[in-house]
This record gives structure tokens, C-alpha cells and sequence, in this order.
């Protein structure tokens, strides 16, 4: 056997492996599109291991125009609150903001400002509205990892004594989430 040979099949198998690794990847993008078909693939759903589990032990600052709160304020709430993670620079959050304004009146809402600056997140309310009872700031996004935030925006809803009981990582303007969170609304009512 030549010197060659072993060079050249080495070559062979670096040439096959990105293109196996691209079938790969199109087998499983094929995958996801032919279950969005059928209906069995939801991009919102995600594991959201969170459900069912206390609040996570934390504390956001006071963010303009409203006050700062932590997990002991949650843990003491006597009706269900609903906790949202936004940003100014969110287009999906600007895109919820008229679904949060009429929820308001249903249930009590408390905003986190995620890895925004506080005059941005304060102008952004100014001009969309403002549907937060209480809101405070998360700038360094730490808090949003303790809730196990993927982006924004994203709402978790608490119940009595601080137990999250429904999580939804996509905007409120859509009825799949909405459903949802109604449906989880009225399992904490009962």
C-alpha cells in the first residue's frame, strides 16, 4: 500500500462528514415541518420544567414607573398574579402590549424589564401603556435565568402562596397562549 492511500481515504471521510451532518439537519427540519402539518408541533410549546414549582428565590430593582418586588412578595399574594418578562426592544413584546392592557382588568400583572435599559423601558410604557401593577428591573438578565427564561416575551402565571402553574413562552396576542393561560386561570379559581 502507498503513502497515498491512507491520505486519501482521510480526505474521503472529511468530505463526507459535513454532508452527512447536513442530512441530519434536513431530516430533522423535514421532521418539524411535516409535524406542524399534522398539527403535533407546536414551535410555542416548550419544557417548561418551572410548572408546578415555587417562584424562584429573587428580588428585581424598582423600575420607572412602578415598584420593584421579589419572591416573598409573590409567596404572600392571596389571588393569582401573572408575572411578564418584557424589553423596549422586544417586537413580539410591543405586539403583546394591547392583550396585556384589556387583561389588566382580569388579573392583577407584574412586569419584568429584561436586559433593558431603565429609561428605554420606562419610555417604551409611556408611549404602549402601561398594564403592570408592580414592575421592576432585571438589567443583568440573572433573575431571567432563575425563572428559566428563554426570550421574550414570556409570562408565567402565579397562584396563591407562590406555585407557578402555567408557563407561556410566546406573546399574549396569540389565542393558542391565551387559551391556555384562561384555561390555567380557572384551575386557580377553583
Amino acid at each position: 500500500m502507498s503513502a497515498e492511500g491512507p491520505s486519501l481515504a482521510r480526505r474521503r471521510v472529511m468530505m463526507a462528514l459535513p454532508l452527512a451532518g447536513a442530512g441530519v439537519v434536513g431530516a430533522a427540519f423535514w421532521g418539524m415541518l411535516s409535524g406542524m402539518q399534522k398539527g403535533s408541533f407546536n414551535p410555542h410549546d416548550i419544557n417548561a420544567p418551572s410548572t408546578g414549582r415555587p417562584v424562584p428565590d429573587f428580588a428585581v430593582t424598582d423600575q420607572t414607573p412602578g415598584v420593584g418586588f421579589s419572591s416573598h412578595d409573590l409567596q404572600a399574594i392571596t389571588t393569582p398574579v401573572l408575572i411578564n418578562f418584557f424589553a423596549s426592544w422586544c417586537i413580539p413584546c410591543i405586539a403583546e402590549m394591547p392583550q396585556l392592557l384589556k387583561l389588566r382588568d382580569r388579573l392583577p400583572i407584574w412586569g419584568i424589564a429584561y436586559k433593558d435599559k431603565p429609561d428605554n423601558a420606562a419610555g417604551f410604557l409611556r408611549h404602549a401603556g402601561n398594564p403592570y401593577a408592580r414592575i421592576g428591573s432585571d438589567f443583568e438578565g440573572r433573575v431571567a435565568i432563575d425563572w428559566g427564561v428563554s426570550g421574550v416575551p414570556e409570562s408565567f402565571l402565579i397562584a396563591p402562596g407562590g406555585k407557578i402553574v402555567w408557563h407561556g413562552a410566546a406573546g399574549l396576542n396569540n389565542d393558542e397562549v391565551q387559551n391556555a393561560l384562561d384555561a390555567a386561570l380557572g384551575q386557580t379559581k377553583r
